[in-house]
């Protein structure tokens, strides 16, 4: 009888936490310590509070998180969102050593996690003592772990299993606390103890273990779903969830229930509530009996079969272009013919309902936009509503007409690139090369960075107005260009070299005048170069034939002669032509004059340079004569 006293105190305690006001239940708490409970030094650790929490308000409510490093309060924040709380320990110390516990509080309803510790050393044997070894579900045990002859500062665990249950640190060598036992059966229990002296911690050894039994709180939640099976969608379920136990006075617990994670409605003794069967929606409910520590769950998970298919949207045809008549079609492929027919089902277009013409039941006649858009439907029996996937439509862009171009310089006889381009118009591109009317060459344009290009060559200037180009990008819709208009690089000839006058016909001489001439056909500009042996003498420009002009010749312009040609597409050079130039005339008679007199010359003076020897002689003989005969 004192047990049940005992047990009615307890449950009529818990129920000043539950009013009537609340319309929600926590349903965990979780604490993480990452990224892991024993790290080296300097890691950043963070410390995380996970609270799961239903309501059946939409309001948000607000959470007062708490978070404790070996039962004190180290960090309280406030929240309104469900989001994790982080506590960060930025490159964790020795002093970040310790047990962590998350708490929360809703409007007054405190619920703590599980304690995490990231170091554990040890000392000696302690000893566990509790005031009770069998319990009722829902009581605490009051437990008292000694530290026999230890002095200091001690902290003592408590452990069921190897799960700690709470933990303290004292300047004593006891401490007792009430440990609270979540569930029935029989759970072994024991306790440790550390002493801190100075910097240094040592851990001792576990104590005998005691077992305590935890006997079952008999009362469970009990949740009715009417009907059970059979069920399709668009039906309507009728949920009860009830706590019978005539020993519970009614303010006692308190009543949730919820579908999947959404709460649906909450109360004290039964509550109730109507749902619409939905196939997409988790078919789970749960009934939820809360009082003081204890928490029942009854859980239920019923079958629900479609009534008919999410709706599935097509256009045709499928490759469109803006502004082309287009057709919508909204079906579901698959319904149950038992529950519903196919008239039954009433087929709309969610977007873009505008332009659009209904044909027939889900069938829609219109136009494409100029832009891209998303389109959906809708289809509708029994109350259930299904939206289709979203179909976009990109409308293509008809081809421009082509602008056709030459890249390089085109010359004749040799091969150049012709280019066809449209400005406007979506991908893929055909481009065709057309000679007088006739298709030469396809190129197929699939990517944004490719180019219509095509290899030709023509024998003379007019034949490259021949050419058009043509683009199409959708059957029987083709595009033609202008005709390709370009100047065209005629190469030159081998420059002919010749003289005035002819040097055929006459013979140079000192004083002459000559013009030599060099000529060439071709496409200007052309730019000439004049040679003596190798030697340049002179150039000129934007002429089709140029000159270079002797107006008296001297022996020194005497050579090898010869041009070179050239323009944009080549440059070609003469033949070498020898100018010879011969002694003036006067010069010659002057040369041939010194020839005759200078001999006659020579022969007078030994005649006159004779006779003086030989009178000088004669007269020396006289001399002696006339000398002897005296």
């Amino acid at each position: 009888m004192g047990l049940l006293l005992l047990l009615t105190c307890s449950l009529l305690s818990s129920c000043s936490v539950v009013h009537a006001q609340r319309k929600f239940t926590i349903r965990s708490v979780e604490l993480f310590i990452e990224p892991h409970v024993n790290v080296t030094r300097g890691t950043n650790v963070t410390v995380r509070c996970r609270a799961l929490v239903s309501s059946l308000d939409q309001e948000p409510l607000s959470r007062e998180y708490v978070i404790y490093k070996d039962n004190k309060n180290v960090y309280t924040k406030t929240s309104i969102t469900p989001e994790d709380l982080l506590y960060p320990l930025p490159h964790a110390r020795v002093a970040n050593t310790g047990n962590y516990r998350c708490g929360i509080t809703i409007e007054g309803k405190r619920i703590k996690s599980e304690d995490k510790k990231l170091t554990v050393t040890g000392l000696s044997k302690p000893v566990l003592r509790l005031n009770n070894t069998e319990v009722t579900e829902g009581d605490e045990v009051t437990a008292k772990c000694e530290a026999p002859g230890e002095t200091g500062s001690i902290f003592f665990s408590f452990y069921e299993g190897s799960k700690v249950i709470t933990e303290s640190g004292v300047n004593g060598n006891q401490l007792e606390a009430q440990l609270p036992l979540s569930s029935t059966g029989t759970h072994t229990l024991h306790c440790t103890y550390v002493v801190f002296i100075m910097q240094d911690l040592f851990k001792s050894e576990e104590s005998d273990a005691v077992h305590v039994t935890v006997r079952e709180f008999t009362s469970t939640p009990v949740l009715e779903i009417y009907p059970l099976s059979d069920v399709y969608e668009g039906d309507r379920l009728n949920l009860l969830c009830t706590i019978r136990n005539p020993l519970l006075d009614s303010k006692s617990g308190y009543l949730y229930l919820s579908q999947g994670m959404t709460m649906l409605t909450a109360g004290v003794s039964a509550v109730n509530y109507t749902v619409v069967a939905k196939s997409h929606v988790p078919a789970e409910f749960e009934c939820r009996f809360e009082m003081g520590r204890i928490e029942k769950v009854t859980t239920k998970q019923i079958a629900v079969t479609e009534l008919f298919s999410v709706p599935k949207l097509t256009i045709s045809p499928a490759e469109v272009f803006q502004g082309d008549n287009i057709t919508l079609t909204c079906r579901s492929e698959i319904y149950v013919p038992g529950r519903i027919n196919n008239r039954d089902l009433i087929y709309s277009l969610s977007s873009f309902r505008e332009g659009f013409t209904k044909m027939s039941p889900g069938v829609f006649s219109g136009r494409t936009l100029p832009y891209e858009f998303n389109y959906t439907c809708a289809a509708q029996a029994r109350g259930v509503l299904k939206e289709s996937q979203i179909l976009t439509v990109l409308p293509k862009v008809s081809v421009s007409a082509p602008e056709i171009s030459v890249l390089g310089l085109p010359v004749v006889g040799r091969t150049f690139q012709i280019l066809c381009h449209s400005a406007v118009g979506s991908l893929p591109i055909s481009y065709t090369l057309l000679k007088n009317g006739v298709p030469l060459k396809p190129f197929r344009v699939t990517l944004p960075w490719q180019k219509a290009t095509f290899p030709v060559s023509i024998s003379s200037p007019q034949e490259i107005n021949s050419y058009r180009c043509q683009a199409k990008n959708r059957n029987e819709v083709e595009q033609h260009s202008n005709s390709l208009n370009a100047t065209v690089i005629v190469p030159l000839t081998k420059p002919t070299l010749f003289t005035h006058p002819n040097l055929t016909q006459t013979y140079l001489y000192e004083g002459n005048e000559l013009l030599l001439i060099c000529e060439v056909t071709g496409s200007p500009p052309v730019t000439y170069q004049w040679y003596r042996g190798g030697r340049r003498l002179t150039s000129a420009s934007n002429l089709s034939s140029v000159g270079y002009h002797f107006q008296r010749l001297s022996k020194e312009d005497g050579g090898s002669y010869h041009c070179e040609a050239g323009n944009e597409a080549s440059v070609v050079r003469s033949e070498a032509l020898t100018v010879e130039v011969y002694t003036a005339i006067w010069k010659q008679a002057l040369i041939v004059g010194a020839c005759v007199l200078l001999p006659a010359a020579l022969v007078l003076g030994c005649v006159l340079y004779f006779k003086s020897k030989r009178g000088k002689r004669e007269a020396a003989a006289e001399l002696s004569v006339r000398s002897i005969t005296l």
